[in-house]
């Protein structure tokens, strides 16, 4: 098993940290005519919105955590560490395409829909090393979290749909994929100082 550096847990750790700080940082900023209940994180980040600096920075922030988790996280396979820097460059991409303050947008959506696929499907993709690798990059608990984020998603979209507690139902969905690098990351060093576990690298 490869070796991951323990300042993975600091970048993996901050993700969840830094995201849920940004949305109600900037929830307040934009005071009472904003509801985290039926709006989405999106609202925040929209061009002239009150908290616009505050949810931009918040996504930079999530962007670079994710792609330095990706890169320190050894362990898992190439594939699943190459979807997690896509969902950190999905959140990137964010700060350059907002949505509008009005309406939709194609462009941002797009990236909303590409960067989510992404971080729900990188735990199936890092699956590595059997039952004697660490929990978290084993088979069962990465087709369980996979299929709770892909079950968030479709619950997100029913609420939009019927313009019900969207807000809330991305939220759960975000902040379970912003954690999840880091259970990953625990798991690894936790499993590397087992006795008889040699790290690699």
């Amino acid at each position: 098993m490869r070796f991951v550096p323990r300042w993975v847990l600091l970048s993996s750790g901050c993700a969840p940290v830094l995201l849920i700080a940004g949305w109600t940082g900037a929830a307040y900023a934009e005071g009472a005519s904003y509801d985290p209940v039926t709006q989405t994180i999106s609202v925040l980040g929209a061009y002239g919105a009150a908290g616009f600096w505050v949810m931009t920075a918040a996504f930079l922030a999530l962007g670079v955590c994710h792609l330095l988790t990706a890169w320190g996280l050894r362990p898992a396979a190439t594939a699943g560490r190459v979807a997690l820097g896509g969902g950190g460059l999905a959140a990137l991409v964010l700060v350059a395409l907002p949505a509008p303050s009005s309406g939709g947008s194609l462009r941002h959506g797009a990236v909303v829909v590409v960067g989510f696929t992404l971080l729900a499907v990188w735990p199936v993709l890092a699956v590595n090393g059997g039952p004697a690798g660490p929990w978290a990059l084993r088979l069962a608990p990465s087709i369980a979290v996979t299929t709770l984020m892909a079950a968030g998603g479709v619950w997100f979209l029913i609420e939009m749909r019927q313009h019900g507690d969207a807000g809330v139902a991305e939220r759960v969905v975000t902040s379970l994929q912003s954690l999840w690098p880091f259970v990953v990351a625990a798991s690894c060093l936790r499993h590397a100082r087992r006795p008889g576990t040699a790290p690699e690298g």
